[in-house]
């Protein structure tokens, strides 16, 4: 049985994490930033800039690959970067994500994180 410290284990070393300065690149390359804090973490505090908000609960049925409710036509070959509070949650949401067929997906990691380091947020 695995506990879920084992299992953020194995997310953080199948996923790889960038930094601001990686994540910022992809972005200006058009990467898919998505949010998977709870509904009410984003209306405390915002998301970044142009994110997609899906809660962690719902980004298998939100982003399966052939699924009629994919957001923006994100495909197996979308650069997505996903984000969370502290980090825990967006590693096992992109870990999720690359088991469904995703190939290009990254933990941008925590949200104090991406605005500590200047992160643009939306208005």
């Amino acid at each position: 049985m695995t506990n879920i410290s084992e299992l953020i284990e194995i997310a953080n070393s199948s996923v790889k994490r960038l930094n601001f300065n990686e994540a910022s690149e992809l972005i200006s390359k058009g990467a898919i930033i998505i949010d998977v804090r709870e509904e009410s973490e984003v209306a405390q505090s915002g998301k970044a800039k142009n994110a997609l908000h899906i809660p962690r609960g719902l980004i298998e049925f939100t982003l399966s690959i052939d699924s009629q409710s994919n957001p923006m036509g994100i495909n197996e070959d979308s650069v997505i970067l996903v984000y969370c509070a502290a980090g825990a949650r967006s590693a096992l949401a992109a870990k999720t994500l690359q088991d469904l067929g995703f190939q290009n997906v990254y933990n941008l990691g925590g949200f104090n994180e991406w605005v500590a380091n200047g992160g643009e947020l939306d208005s």
